[in-house]
């Protein structure tokens, strides 16, 4: 990993095993990513943003574990699902998402999926 994906993680070393096992899921589900780390985000676009990584709290302090990344994806509809921590509609047609991750088993099939999802229609846009 990179000097600034360090820095993002600086306070939350704990967190690093899941991050690298997203970038790991990730790199075999969409191609052309370009990666982006923010000050409060790492982001994913291929042309657009489709996806990042952070540490939203989106569940109360008592319900997280210690070492988390929430991941943030957008979709033209509401994911009907359990796993979604959180999820708006901050304009008509494109609902965000975010999905607390606190085990590298949780970043499977499922949220793969909606990654995918989320990359073809960010490019659509």
């Amino acid at each position: 990993m990179d000097g600034a994906i360090l820095s993002f993680f600086s306070g939350h070393e704990g967190a690093l095993p899941l991050f690298a096992a997203w970038e790991e899921r990730l790199a075999g589900a969409v191609d052309g990513v370009q990666v982006r780390v923010q000050k409060t985000q790492i982001s994913y676009s291929r042309k657009r943003l489709f996806a990042c990584v952070s540490f939203l709290p989106v569940r109360k302090a008592a319900d997280r574990p210690r070492d988390y990344i929430t991941v943030t994806f957008g979709l033209p509809y509401r994911v009907p699902s359990g796993r979604i921590d959180s999820a708006c509609q901050p304009y008509p047609g494109r609902w965000t998402h975010h999905v607390l991750i606190g085990s590298a088993g949780e970043i499977d099939g499922e949220l793969m999926d909606w990654i995918r999802e989320a990359a073809a229609f960010a490019q659509r846009k």
